[in-house]
């Protein structure tokens, strides 16, 4: 298995590593801080470098056992397993899906119904709600920026699936379920604002996050709206 640097870290822009495995045209290491595709989180993109050659990293994926996959332009030179590699991210997307990704928890705060869905992007992000409610986008913007402004610190922990069992209203997603089978759950805490599961990269601070617009809300359904948020840099 693959050490995940970045759930410890999510700063890390860069690491060394050795290579495990070499499939088709995506390389597994050892260890790595490249965020590989999952919770609507995008995989990471950057570079890997070893003393004979170097490569683009152009999606990082999990492979079929668990492990974590960078994946290379078609016809790029591949190092050999038991090589050494430097493993650097494409910091400023990475950061934005951090920024995205946190911005999207608040918007939950703000919208206290189930999520059914969501995705993010560097450009545009999304939230599903199960809801019937107009959604009045000026006063969801004007809430969401008061706690960019208010500073919260953000931080993970662990408990145990069998906590979880035990506070099932800490899930907020509606159609898919934290991941299980390794015993224990991450939590993502966003002091005094919001409190659940996720395993997505994140900020330190609601103040980085920046300026936040609602776009595009959406009637999916009698009880789904679809709410789209930018960031404004």
């Amino acid at each position: 298995m693959t050490e995940e640097l970045f759930r410890k870290d999510s700063y890390l822009k860069e690491c060394d590593a050795d290579v495990t495995a070499v499939e088709s045209q995506a390389v597994a290491v050892d260890r790595t801080v490249f965020y590989p595709l999952g919770g609507g989180q995008p995989g990471d993109t950057g570079s890997i470098t070893w003393p004979a050659g170097n490569a683009r990293i152009i999606d990082t994926r999990y492979g079929d056992s668990g492990q974590i996959l960078h994946v290379v332009e078609d016809g790029a030179p591949l190092p050999p397993v038991g090589e050494s590699v430097h493993l650097e991210l494409d910091w400023d997307r990475r950061y934005r899906h951090m920024r995205m990704h946190t911005a999207m928890h608040l918007l939950g705060a703000v919208l206290r119904y189930g999520v059914t869905g969501g995705n993010i992007s560097a450009e545009k992000s999304r939230l599903d709600f199960d809801m019937e409610d107009t959604v009045d986008k000026e006063a969801v913007a004007v809430a969401m920026q008061a706690l960019v402004e208010a500073d919260h610190p953000i931080s993970c922990r662990w408990i145990s699936e069998a906590e979880l069992d035990t506070n099932p209203e800490l899930v907020r997603t509606m159609s898919v379920q934290p991941p299980r089978g390794k015993g224990e759950v991450r939590l993502l805490e966003i002091v005094g604002v919001d409190l659940q599961p996720c395993g997505g990269t994140h900020l330190k601070s609601t103040a980085e996050v920046g300026k936040v617009r609602i776009g595009k809300v959406e009637k999916k359904g009698r009880r789904n709206r679809r709410v789209n948020i930018h960031l404004d840099d």
